[in-house]
């Protein structure tokens, strides 16, 4: 959608779409990790004219690149501060975004580090830990041998890609019911629903302490309801008809992206993303890996029996059912943005009626997240 669009304006415009598209590609970093993964599981669904496709999506924190220096924190320990895998359905209605906390208590498998040495398996360890000790592979690894999920690309977003895109769409609305004040990591955030952008948007996706109960699993359900609202903007408030924001977004991105060899330029990612443009922002869904707090280590989460049928149902492509997408966040129901998300009669992510008891337990998410209802 995004490249067809630059595509159609260049012939309007007289731009040199051979001068921006080299440059677009010029923007990426392409690393191969296929001689890194080993004993992948078999991909379902290649027999259809389209295929279904999952997008392993990795926030690294490292602070040790331009314009990642955002605290007092030296360079960053390089762990994946946030996992999503974005899943596309192979008739290209739904897409869903499961976050992965990354303070799991996981068995970590063996994996291979980018110089050939091998990093240990270990029972226990904690999610995050597989993206420092070997990278985008070692979590890829992790991934797939934890869920039987085939990951047919991987991206890795810094810091400083993250505010350029928010940054390049003018901001992003959002509904924050209290002040966000955290003077040890430099974030004083006042409430209000407005448009963030920059420092201060990196910031809100951030914080933690300060906002909600506190919890790494609440500061994802806020990053899930930006992103989403972030998706809502770009595909419904014109930044594809804009040619100063459809360039900016797109350079904003390529120039923060470290990619497969299978979205090695911005030809291959236009066409990913013509894949969306049929699913409707109810059927894009955002939503967390069913989880429980370890009963070793409260600090720690540890994920439920009901995650094996949640990966099983991705395997297969099928629909998630409405009990794994209760406390999903839609794009066209972004909490706080005005929509109805809660009352009586109300509908499910899933497009079903839903009970006011599931209401409740919805809004009660959301207070608990530090999100607006």
């Amino acid at each position: 959608m995004l490249l067809s669009s630059l595509l159609v304006l260049g012939m309007v415009t007289g731009l040199s779409v051979v001068f921006i598209y080299r440059h677009l590609n010029g923007n990426l970093t392409v690393v191969d990790l296929a001689d890194q993964l080993h004993d992948r599981p078999e991909k379902q669904g290649r027999e259809l004219p389209q295929e279904p496709l999952n997008i392993l999506v990795m926030g690294s924190d490292t602070r040790d690149c331009e314009g990642c220096d955002i605290d007092q924190e030296g360079t960053g320990s390089g762990f994946s501060d946030t996992t999503i895998l974005m899943h596309l359905s192979a008739d290209r209605e739904r897409a869903y975004g499961i976050s992965i906390p990354r303070d799991s208590l996981v068995d970590r498998p063996e994996c291979e580090a980018e110089d050939g040495s091998t990093i240990p398996a270990e029972s226990g360890a904690m999610w995050n830990a597989a993206y420092q000790l070997g990278g985008p592979a070692c979590t890829i690894q992790q991934f797939e041998q934890l869920t039987d999920v085939f990951v047919d690309h991987y991206i890795v977003v810094n810091f400083q890609g993250f505010q350029d895109m928010v940054d390049a769409i003018d901001g992003v609305e959002v509904c924050i019911p209290e002040d966000i004040e955290d003077p040890a990591h430099g974030i004083n955030i006042p409430a209000g629903t407005r448009e963030i952008e920059g420092k201060e948007a990196l910031n809100y996706v951030r914080a933690r302490y300060t906002l909600g109960d506190g919890s790494d699993l609440s500061r994802i359900k806020r990053q899930q309801a930006f992103i989403a609202a972030m998706a809502k903007k770009v595909i419904s408030s014109g930044t594809v008809a804009r040619l100063d924001r459809l360039v900016g977004f797109l350079n904003a991105a390529t120039n923060s992206l470290t990619v497969d060899p299978g979205l090695e330029n911005v030809y291959r990612i236009g066409k990913l993303g013509l894949g969306f443009q049929n699913i409707g922002l109810d059927n894009i869904q955002f939503l967390t890996v069913p989880w429980q707090y370890s009963p070793a280590d409260p600090n720690r989460v540890e994920w439920l029996p009901e995650a094996d049928a949640l990966w099983e149902k991705l395997i297969a492509d099928e629909p998630l059912t409405r009990r794994l997408t209760s406390e999903a966040i839609s794009a066209g129901n972004v909490p706080g943005s005005g929509n109805p998300s809660s009352g009586s009669g109300s509908e499910s992510p899933s497009g079903s009626p839903s009970s006011g008891a599931e209401d409740d337990e919805r809004a009660q998410a959301l207070e608990q997240a530090g999100l607006c209802a």
